[in-house]
């Protein structure tokens, strides 16, 4: 049995939200790494620092940089730091949501053929980060009581 290294106590499982923001955690850390693995990446020698110039494709679907990828490793990291606590996994998993949704508006409003494309994103990336923001918010929100299950906030401590 786990122990609580601090109580010398039984450790208690870790509540919902936070497994929760460690498995979305490492999902952006697997993604990050296969936009660096030739063959997962269609185009690899095409790879570019930034730019809708790069033409190399994440599973020959979604459109890829090394600053996209840059960007999915720095957050599966943050989010493996933030779900330490249940305050920080509840933001990262909210905020992020919140961050991907932003993400999908800018991929829509700008012109993917133009300077403004930086990340870069096609229409493959903007349906993934609608369903990204979107789950992670719907995660965020729901598991986000004392206790990390979902449970009724205004429910006694004795009944959850």
């Amino acid at each position: 049995m786990a122990r609580d290294a601090r109580a010398g106590r039984p450790a208690r499982p870790r509540p919902n939200v936070q497994l929760a923001a460690v498995t979305v955690a490492v999902f952006f850390l697997v993604i990050g790494a296969f936009g660096f693995v030739p063959g997962v990446t269609t185009n690899y020698d095409e790879l570019s620092g930034a730019g809708r110039n790069s033409q190399a494709m994440l599973f020959n679907v979604f459109q890829i940089s090394i600053l996209d990828n840059a960007v999915h490793l720095f957050f599966g990291l943050l989010g493996l730091v933030m779900a330490r606590t249940i305050a920080g996994a509840r933001l990262f998993l909210a905020g992020g949501g919140t961050f991907y949704l932003g993400v999908w508006l800018f991929g829509f409003a700008i012109n993917q053929d133009g300077a403004a494309n930086f990340l870069p994103v096609n229409n493959a990336d903007n349906w993934l980060h609608l369903g990204f923001g979107f789950g992670m918010l719907v995660l965020g929100l729901l598991l986000s009581n004392r206790y990390g299950t979902g449970g009724r906030l205004d429910a006694p401590a004795e009944r959850r």
